[in-house]
């Protein structure tokens, strides 16, 4: 399921999340070639993101929220 990215936090050990309208959570780690998220490495590159949409597994799986 499609939710919006409405904001991104560093988790315990520095990897960027991005924080989902859904109320969950979800790592957007640039590690080539598995993931290739380059706008992730710097604050503009996030911003840009922000109002885009990623798939949500935890909403598929009806997962409580991580945040609110």
């Amino acid at each position: 399921m499609k939710q919006v990215i409405v904001g991104f936090q560093l988790d315990e050990d520095r990897h960027w999340v991005a924080r989902l309208a859904c109320g969950h959570l979800q790592h957007v780690r640039h590690l080539p070639p598995w993931q290739n998220r380059p706008w992730v490495l710097d604050y503009h590159g996030r911003a840009n993101m922000l109002g885009k949409t990623l798939d949500c597994i935890k909403c598929q799986q009806l997962a409580p929220r991580d945040w609110n």
